[in-house]
């Protein structure tokens, strides 16, 4: 009997984050990329989600090794959570271990096996797969696509890439290495799907320059230019700006200062000691003289920019002669509503602010649009296709662009988060569906939040608290006198003390009408009568939290 491959999409497939698959073979498995996704709105108090492990620990004896693609939150993020539940070697580019290494030393975990490929010339072999890396061009350095090689046939997995001939670091998509893998036969491609809404091309980062120019030349005043941290070809692009224009630079946020540490170390970022200063140096410069590269272009609060913006900073400040470039797509969720909220303050303290809604191009997609995604289903050449790193709009669009291509319908495979298909003998068919939910990280916290919790903190948000203390006479077993009712974000108690009293006394006359036989009936029945009694009174649906004082 023979053994299928199964390639399994853990998550990754209908959101824009959280990128996590498994191509499994027998008792071996390898995952590429393990990355975050970002909570919603409504996810009060949720720091991230990240994917869930549950297949992984149900098969733990065959994971082999994780290799990760590039150097974004959304492929590496979740690296610390997943080994600090399994002991396997890590792989990626230089620059990509080097920020899961920063990662993981803000972890405190230490002796991890991070193993560094170098894209251009090595070939892994782990188990009974070959993996082969290639160059592909993304907006962060080191970015690589991978050709697998099984007994079943070659895969290729091609997350994040665009067709950049002139990138800000000089190394281009590898379309030649690409092009000998691909010679031989391929069975399927896992590739991007994000830009297949998109028509032509995407634009090289180049395109950019010479607007980011413009803007620190003709600037007179401090500017403050904020893209993700892990954007290094960005931030050259801000470093040669800034100097062409006789301006020294600043770094100013932690994950800001550690990555540009880490790509220069790398050879990944160029500059020289007389190009940039600390933030002693920079702030006895004069304010036409110096560019600050600060971190929170999402709009974050806490971020450098935010407390910036918000004049919280201890040490910067803006002012009408100011600048702030935010140079990134606020795309994940509440980064919009979060950049939206900045640009307002900073434009009411008539600074000179450039974002997304001024058509300037201060961003250049790291995705490739309808074109790309055919030029490279032409080189590669797979039999069947599969779409990754959107949404359900995303693999849909994809899916036309491939039957465009020539492929059959059943040629092109949609998987959601927990499918799995598998390939026998040159032919696929759907897997296996294993069951996944969304982990939510709170604090130190994994899992533990649910959807109840984020529930009550939906209404702690919305509707506030109402405690309720009730005086219970344990001899008679009965509620002694009215109780008292204590509002924090329901009602103001100063404004609506009479709702409060008149609530108070209408629970107390409800209770004495009631057999309360002990504290839990004291407690479930003024629950019950206040949710419906605040509701009539004031539309609202407010927690409501009994404490029985017993006597």
């Amino acid at each position: 009997m023979s053994t299928p491959l199964k390639f399994l999409a853990l998550s990754g497939t209908t959101s824009v984050t959280e990128n996590c698959y498994i191509y499994e073979y027998g008792d071996e498995m390898v995952m590429i990329d393990c990355g975050v996704g970002f909570p919603e709105a409504d996810m009060y108090g949720v720091d991230l989600v990240i994917p869930d492990f549950t297949y992984v620990r149900k098969n733990a004896h065959k994971l082999k090794a994780v290799v990760v693609t590039h150097g974004h939150e959304d492929h590496l993020g979740a690296i610390p959570f997943l080994l600090k539940e399994f002991k396997v070697p890590v792989y990626g580019a230089p620059l990509t271990i080097g920020f899961i290494n920063d990662k993981l030393m803000d972890y405190k975990m230490k002796g991890q096996d991070l193993r560094v490929f170098n894209p251009d010339h090595d070939v892994l072999t782990i188990g009974s797969f070959t993996i082969t890396p290639f160059r592909v061009s993304h907006s962060v350095p080191d970015a690589c696509g991978l050709c697998i090689d099984t007994k079943e046939g070659k895969m290729f997995h091609v997350p994040d890439y665009k067709f950049d001939w002139t990138p800000v670091d000089g190394k281009p998509f590898d379309l030649a290495k690409v092009a000998m893998l691909a010679s031989s036969g391929v069975l399927a491609m896992a590739s991007d799907a994000l830009g297949s809404t998109s028509p032509g091309h995407t634009q090289s980062e180049k395109a950019i320059e010479a607007i980011i120019n413009k803007i620190v030349a003709d600037s007179k005043g401090l500017i403050y230019f904020s893209t993700i941290s892990s954007n290094i070809s960005r931030m050259q692009q801000a470093i040669t700006a800034a100097t062409a224009s006789g301006r020294k630079v600043c770094f100013v946020g932690r994950s800001i200062i550690r990555k540009t540490e880490i790509a220069k170390k790398l050879g990944l970022m160029k500059f020289s000691s007389n190009q940039v200063a600390n933030m002693n140096e920079a702030l006895k410069l004069p304010k036409d003289k110096v560019v600050y590269i600060i971190g929170g272009a999402y709009g974050q609060p806490g971020s450098a920019l935010y407390r910036v913006a918000m004049g919280e900073h201890d040490q910067l400040s803006v002012s009408s002669a100011d600048t702030v470039v935010f140079s990134a797509d606020p795309a994940p969720p509440g980064a919009k509503q979060n950049v939206d909220f900045l640009v307002d303050r900073l434009l009411e303290a008539d600074v000179d602010v450039h974002y997304y809604d001024m058509q300037e191009d201060l961003h250049v997609s790291g995705h490739g649009c309808q074109e790309d995604i055919k030029f490279l289903m032409g080189v590669v050449r797979p039999k069947y296709v599969i779409p990754i790193g959107g949404t359900i709009r995303h693999m849909r669009a994809y899916s036309a662009i491939a039957i465009d291509m020539g492929k059959k319908p059943n040629e092109v495979l949609e998987l959601v988060a927990g499918e799995s298909v598998e390939f026998e003998k040159g032919q696929s068919k759907k897997g296996e569906k294993f069951p996944v939910k969304e982990v939510l990280v709170d604090g130190l916290d994994v899992g533990d939040v649910g959807q109840v919790v984020l529930r009550d903190r939906q209404i702690l948000a919305t509707d506030g608290i109402a405690i309720i203390v009730i005086t219970f006479d344990t001899a008679i077993k009965q509620v002694v006198g009215d109780p008292e009712i204590i509002s924090r974000g329901f009602v103001f108690e100063k404004k609506r003390k009479n709702l409060l009293e008149d609530s108070s006394r209408a629970l107390g006359k409800y209770l004495s009408k009631k057999r309360i036989i002990n504290p839990a009936v004291a407690k479930r029945e003024s629950v019950d009568f206040l949710e419906k009694h605040f509701y009539e009174q004031t539309g609202r649906r407010p927690m409501v939290l009994p404490v029985v004082v017993e006597e």
